[in-house]
């Protein structure tokens, strides 16, 4: 802590047999370059990698998807750089596919959100440790977030449930099949309730209109593109999908209820959001530009009863890399 490097957790000293530990657990080398990070711009090394993972808790068998991550944080799409310095709270949601889920044991059922113990809280830490010692991510100096979030300390890092998904893995139908990370530039998680829908179109219903309040930044006159990102329950995504077996049909049903009157919005927001094209012939400003920005996936406990909804922040584009083999 008195160095600069704590996040105001205990640490674990990353003495050189541990760190040596978590390189040839890495199996890469510990001067290989990963990444360039803001916004200090420093050189993220898999050597550093190791010594934050090692502070966070982590095991080293989390390197290849810690090495992936930072990859696909690192991705000019992404703009780490814009998400770093913000006033906002957004911070990299991190999802996960494939079977290194299960090796990792990355939760994806009940409480994958937050709340189940095990590796992956760990994994997000040290991610958001990467973020402050290596990237230079710091509150009131390089970054203006005006609240911040509980995230930007243990980070948001969950699975997705793949065997009980009627659908392709998020990661495949982004092109990544296997071990995957999907970065996402999350503006925290909201709970989506509902006690009386008991059709697709009920839960589409609820869903799409929850997510489509003033106050989300899909929705920002100075947005000109953003995403959003839908988590569904095992439950619900049964009956969805069979009345909408094609995920393409999913999003686009969301995505026509995920809007609002531009007659919602206050005078002086109506000629900005006009003037980005963002108003339809039927008077409607949609969240986000267009189906495919709406980002579905299935997770979360048995319970029914609920979706989660993860706003983006606006500039970050969604990116999806491959976990390489130890």
């Amino acid at each position: 802590m008195a160095q600069g490097w704590g996040d105001g957790l205990p640490l674990i000293p990353p003495t050189q047999a541990r760190v040596q530990d978590f390189l040839i657990a890495g199996g890469r080398f510990p001067d290989e370059l990963i990444a360039v990070l803001p916004p200090l711009r420093a050189e993220c090394t898999v050597e550093k990698i190791a010594i934050n993972a090692v502070m966070a808790g982590c095991t080293g068998e989390s390197m290849p998807l810690l090495c992936a991550a930072i990859e696909a944080m690192a991705d000019p799409k992404f703009d780490l750089a814009g998400l770093n310095a913000t006033t906002g709270s957004v911070v990299p949601a991190l999802i996960v596919n494939g079977q290194i889920r299960n090796r990792l044991d990355i939760p994806c059922q009940a409480g994958c959100l937050g709340g189940v113990a095990g590796p992956a809280v760990a994994i997000g830490r040290a991610i958001r440790l990467i973020m402050r010692n290596v990237a230079g991510q710091l509150i009131g100096a390089t970054s203006q977030s005006v609240y911040g979030t509980p995230g930007r300390v243990a980070g948001i890092l969950f699975g997705e449930w793949e065997e009980r998904s009627p659908w392709a893995p998020l990661a495949e139908r982004r092109g990544v099949q296997g071990d995957a990370v999907t970065a996402y530039g999350a503006m925290g998680t909201a709970n989506i309730c509902d006690v009386v829908a008991n059709s697709a179109d009920g839960f589409l219903d609820m869903i799409a209109k929850s997510m489509a309040y003033p106050g989300a930044n899909g929705f920002l006159p100075s947005s000109a593109f953003a995403e959003t990102l839908c988590v569904i329950n095992p439950i619900w995504a049964e009956v969805i999908a069979r009345a909408y077996p094609r995920m393409e049909d999913v999003q686009a049903y969301i995505w026509d209820k995920c809007a609002l009157p531009i007659d919602w919005f206050r005078p002086e927001y109506r000629d900005p959001i006009g003037n980005l094209g963002r108003i339809k012939p039927d008077g409607r400003v949609h969240l986000v530009p267009s189906p495919d920005d709406v980002l579905v996936m299935v997770a979360g406990g048995e319970g029914g009863l609920h979706a989660a909804m993860l706003h983006s922040w606006g500039t970050c584009l969604t990116v999806t890399r491959p976990v390489a083999s130890a």
